[in-house]
């Protein structure tokens, strides 16, 4: 990236490709009542580029703001393509087919959300990865819920509030580590920092959904005529066997071990593949087409179908093509120096810890929403609050936490977002039809809301907000930070 210096807006020039772009999302979301966020963003992106020559900026300038982070966000879209792959294959091995089929025989309706978020939960913790979670057990889980009749928003609200909080507590995890490297902490230190707002944020998630399974959900839901004729029809189109589960195990231990998280997904691509042909009588031709355009079935169940008929690398391009017109515009605002224009405005303003710990985590939470990814929101605020956190001698935990809990876990919360996106996409939410009542997934997805609350109430508070430790203090010192001087600046 070219190293000259460009002049930085004034608020209002930085606000306004930030305010025309989310007037236009607005429009094309509630008016128009589609959900196709694509040419918003890329005219967002036209209208940065504008602002962008403004303020001297050529297009060279330009196009390395917009690829720079693209380019650093590739792993993510890396993950989508295996992520598809997964979910077109293991359907046609039977792997997903087999955990609906047990879960209809096991799980009840009172207790099913519940369960779908500690399942999901212990899965992303092992696997590091929420997309992976989302895309491979929450698939089953949205099919288990249709068969006791639990509304698709429900769900997908469990699933995700299971799926992210252990992408934000565990150590393979990319935003995991991402936040305590842009801060300066240690990954170990910056996941016991977040126990305080992550236990109580899981707890009353788990009542809402306890209290929902024996209350708003019918207890006999899904009739038993109902529930017969999905385990029936699975057992007649699949080779229904525990030995199905191989792959998902698989995936699971290679986590566990640390192997690294795209050869791992993609080993239970292959075993997938293996289980199709062996047990399900496939051909490597079909198990090829499965991987690439995803799997196809009529069974004459319409729950089947509609559950089963998905996956696949080109299901993720409409998700990926999205992902990269988003991290384009929070390219180009980063680029443009809109982003810090703002956050300078914000740090400028606040004086108090509590004051800027709220900022923090709103910061990320508004980046999520006008960038689109999750990356971004992460490191751009923990870059930009970092002294002002020093300069105060609180330590930079405190920031770690916020920008994590602002954005790892508020990206699912945004429908054009790189987790909103992949979320609807993956579980089959039908919001790209113009089914927005399943947007509803959005304040039920509790954890994920409920922890940033939480973290925001403490730093005002005082409870669960360190001061940063002598060895904190010289840790700064030796990296070139004068403490005397932040604290004057």
């Amino acid at each position: 990236m070219s190293n000259k210096e460009y002049r930085k807006p004034g608020l209002g020039l930085a606000l306004l490709p930030i305010v025309l772009t989310l007037a236009i999302l607005m429009l094309q979301l509630f008016y128009f009542g589609n959900f196709v966020p694509h040419i918003p963003l890329a005219i967002g992106i036209a209208i940065t580029g504008l602002v962008a020559l403004y303020l001297g900026h050529d297009w060279d300038s330009i196009e390395d703001g917009l690829f720079h982070v693209v380019k650093i966000s590739l792993p993510s879209v890396s993950v989508l393509i295996v992520v598809g792959m997964i979910i077109g294959v293991w359907i046609a091995s039977g792997t997903v087919p087999t955990l609906i089929y047990y879960g209809l025989l096991v799980l009840n309706p009172s207790i099913f959300l519940a369960a779908a978020m500690i399942l999901c939960a212990v899965v992303s913790v092992s696997l590091g990865t929420s997309w992976g979670t989302v895309g491979t057990v929450g698939l089953a889980l949205m099919g288990i819920g249709a068969g006791f009749e639990v509304p698709a928003y429900w769900t997908a609200g469990a699933v995700v509030s299971g799926a992210f909080f252990g992408d934000k507590i565990s150590p393979l995890s990319d935003t995991t580590n991402l936040a305590p490297a842009v801060t300066g902490t240690n990954v170990f230190d910056h996941i016991r920092n977040m126990m305080p707002t992550t236990v109580p944020a899981m707890l009353i998630a788990l009542g809402v959904y306890i209290f929902a399974g024996y209350t708003l959900i019918d207890p006999a839901g899904g009739s038993f005529e109902q529930i017969n004729a999905i385990t029936s029809g699975l057992d007649e189109a699949f080779w229904i066997s525990p030995w199905l589960l191989v792959p998902a195990l698989l995936v699971i231990t290679l986590a566990v071990t640390k192997n690294p998280p795209i050869p791992s997904l993609f080993a239970g691509v292959l075993a997938g593949g293996l289980m199709a042909i062996m047990f399900q009588g496939e051909g490597l031709k079909s198990v090829f087409a499965y991987a690439n355009s995803g799997f196809s079935i009529e069974t004459g169940v319409s729950e089947i179908d509609n559950l089963l008929n998905r996956g696949g690398v080109q299901s993720m391009m409409w998700t990926i093509s999205l992902i990269l017109l988003a991290l384009g515009f929070g390219g180009a605002l980063e680029r443009t120096r809109c982003l810090e224009a703002v956050i300078d405005k914000i740090i400028a303003s606040v004086k108090s810890f509590a004051g800027i710990q709220t900022s923090a985590t709103l910061t990320a939470a508004a980046t999520n929403v006008v960038a689109g990814d999750p990356y971004l929101s992460i490191a751009l605020p923990g870059r930009m609050y970092c002294p002002v956190y020093r300069g105060m001698g609180y330590s930079t935990l405190n920031l770690s936490r916020g920008i994590e809990e602002g954005g790892t876990l508020i990206s699912p919360l945004i429908p054009w977002n790189a987790g909103g996106a992949f979320v609807i996409s993956a579980l089959g939410l039908g919001i790209m039809g113009g089914d927005l009542e399943n947007l509803l997934y959005i304040p039920l997805a509790i954890a994920c809301w409920a922890s940033p609350v939480i973290g925001i109430f403490y730093a005002w508070t005082g409870l669960f907000s360190p001061k940063a430790s002598d060895e904190e203090k010289q840790k700064w010192k030796s990296d070139g930070e004068d403490i005397a001087d932040l604290q004057t600046a």
